[in-house]
């Protein structure tokens, strides 16, 4: 990290595991979740300071999707990665919540067909779980396959999404995602 940039942090209680949520002062750069790649989202990024407050906005929308009551964020995201890496993200961004899609479908959609395999590599670089919801791309089978903070967590979050489908509870309910990447600087 460069040591002029801002970078803050917050840690999150939710129903699945402590998250560790960064930002830059503007935008979320990053949403790690309890035991990405086995290892728990503990403890702060170096050379960040803590801010609650710059996270309030997405501890709110946190809590309103875990409770049923959010389907689209409305949050600005700066994720690092390549220029391939962030068309895939964008892309994920317009999976409607509860549905999925196979790594197949998604590199179609983003104009490489038969880079699947790729797709798959830059979910799983992913730095903004849930948020930008790479727990939606199942494998073409439909078997669920890779995810950062393991499968169960992935099957649990499709769950949740297909259970609050079947059972709304909030008029704070909008159609697609409107989330938005803003450009890495």
């Amino acid at each position: 990290m460069n040591p002029n940039e801002t970078c803050l942090y917050f840690e999150f209680s939710s129903p699945i595991g402590r998250l560790l949520l960064t930002s830059d002062g503007e935008a979320l750069t990053a949403l790690h979740l309890p035991e990405e790649r086995g290892k728990p989202a503990a403890g702060s990024p170096a050379n960040a300071r803590r801010d609650d407050g710059a996270f309030r906005e997405v501890r709110e929308q946190l809590e309103s999707y875990f409770a049923g009551e959010l389907r689209v964020f409305e949050l600005l995201l700066r994720p690092a990665g390549t220029a391939f890496q962030r068309q895939a993200w964008d892309e994920l961004l317009r999976i409607p919540f509860g549905t999925s899609i196979s790594y197949a479908e998604q590199s179609r959609r983003i104009g490489r067909p038969g880079a699947a395999r790729a797709v798959g590599a830059a979910n799983g670089r992913n730095p903004i779980a849930i948020v930008v919801p790479c727990h939606r791309v199942i494998g073409a089978n439909g078997s669920l396959t890779g995810y950062g903070g393991g499968i169960a967590l992935k099957e649990w979050l499709l769950r949740h999404e297909a259970n609050v489908l079947e059972n709304p509870t909030s008029t704070r309910l909008l159609t697609r995602q409107v989330a938005t990447l803003v450009p890495v600087e």
